[in-house]
């Protein structure tokens, strides 16, 4: 679960359920395709998040977190607590070079 985008990606499967491919685009624009694509494959090989591929066209690809990536919710809860807490002190490093 390491990396910028792989907890970014979690949360945001957590808080919405499914979510397609375009929408993860649109809601994360700085990922490029091709890195999303990998964590996202990452993910699903780690066994935290599902893949559903409907056969239509165009292809309608879903995805979810499993079984064992919603035991991570609390977990995701917690770092989103601490995440609002520590806001101002985030934003500042952040800013530095």
């Amino acid at each position: 679960m390491s990396g910028k985008w792989k907890p970014r990606l979690l949360w945001k499967l957590y808080q919405q359920g499914v979510v397609r491919f375009g929408e993860l685009r649109k809601q994360l624009p700085e990922i490029t395709p091709k890195m999303l694509t990998q964590q996202l494959r990452e993910l699903e090989s780690d066994g935290l998040i599902t893949r559903t591929v409907y056969a239509e066209v165009p292809p309608k690809v879903e995805y979810r977190l499993s079984e064992l990536g919603s035991t991570l919710g609390p977990v995701l809860d917690q770092l989103a607590v601490w995440g609002v807490a520590h806001h101002e002190a985030i934003v500042r490093q952040l800013a530095q070079p």
